[in-house]
């Protein structure tokens, strides 16, 4: 069955990059994961275009209740799982496809009361799913090196010490409870921000989401899982947002696809194994005019695409593909 790249016109989140990864991943058939179901725009394309079987992962329960109107009518053909894609192994194998788009939707930036948002005064919480610590727990009870370094090494944020510190001071004047307080204490450690420019909380507000939803192992992780359930010619299509994740992906598929190539030319040659994956590019792809202009969200997305092999899974270190980590890092 062709491709096709239509979004439903109820569809509440437009998924970026939605017609390049079908063409990259067709033809389309046998099973497949969607493991960030969101609001089901990659998954209900896949359907359409000939999965016979979508298991669609998310971790948060309220985007299942959100595809009631339409997800009946796939029947069988579509499975809500929740959960984490870092746990795919528990919910399929043998699979032909596996799709990841990382990072927060739109969507949850647009609800106020999940706390992601600077742009709107909420809890402050950030968490994609129901447990676990919020970002007012990190905030207001984690110390000043480890935020700093959270907000370093998760977010880039060079000015990490100094908006640590104001975060410290404040908190012990009250507790930090609300997304525009926590926006106003970071907006005061910054230059005020250029027409154009980004705002001065961006970099902090995703360092501390991440690290609220262990993004970064939740990603790690979930590579070597999609390594261990995707049957030999099984596509694996992963669409990231910032440059940390896009480097992990990129350093995982190349040390896996064997085209990393030797740090030392003179170093003798070491044997090599068979690579469980084969690059469908070297090159990531990104958004071209015509999804810049229906989609702005698009224009730091990049798509990523590998096909199995039939070499057997193995292990990656997270050090080997640029994962940071806060033991040991440094702000």
């Amino acid at each position: 069955m062709a491709a096709a790249a239509q979004i439903p016109a109820d569809a509440p989140h437009i998924p970026v990059l939605l017609r390049p990864l079908l063409a990259a991943v067709a033809p389309i058939s046998g099973i497949w994961l969607d493991g960030t179901f969101g609001a089901g725009g990659y998954t209900r394309a896949l359907l359409d275009a000939g999965a016979d079987q979508v298991i669609a992962v998310d971790r948060d329960p309220s985007v299942f209740n959100m595809a009631k109107p339409w997800a009946d009518a796939y029947g069988d053909r579509l499975r809500l799982v929740e959960g984490t894609f870092s746990q795919m192994d528990a919910y399929g194998d043998d699979l032909d496809g596996v799709v990841l788009d990382l990072g927060v939707s739109s969507m949850q930036l647009d609800q106020a009361e999940r706390g992601f948002s600077f742009m709107k005064d909420g809890p402050l919480d950030m968490r994609m799913g129901t447990t676990g610590p919020t970002a007012a727990d990190i905030v207001n009870t984690a110390d000043e090196t480890e935020i700093a370094n959270i907000l370093y090494l998760f977010g880039e944020e060079r000015a990490s010490r100094r908006i640590a510190r104001a975060i410290v001071k404040a908190r012990s004047q009250a507790a930090i409870s609300t997304t525009l307080e926590l926006a106003k204490i970071i907006e005061g450690c910054l230059p005020r921000s250029k027409p154009g420019q980004s705002h001065p909380a961006t970099r902090s507000f995703q360092a501390i989401r991440i690290a609220v939803n262990t993004e970064y192992e939740e990603l790690y992780q979930g590579l070597m899982a999609a390594e261990r359930v995707l049957k030999p010619g099984g596509k694996l299509a992963v669409v990231s947002f910032h440059s940390i994740e896009d480097r992990m992906v990129k350093r995982f598929l190349q040390l896996r696809s064997g085209s990393q190539g030797r740090a030392n030319r003179y170093a003798p040659e070491i044997e090599e194994t068979p690579a469980p994956f084969k690059l469908k590019s070297r090159k990531a792809i990104g958004a071209d005019d015509q999804e810049l202009a229906e989609n702005p969200r698009s224009r730091s997305a990049k798509l990523r695409v590998a096909i199995r092999t039939d070499a057997p899974a193995g292990q990656v270190d997270a050090g080997d593909i640029g994962m940071p980590r806060l033991n040991g890092g440094k702000a």
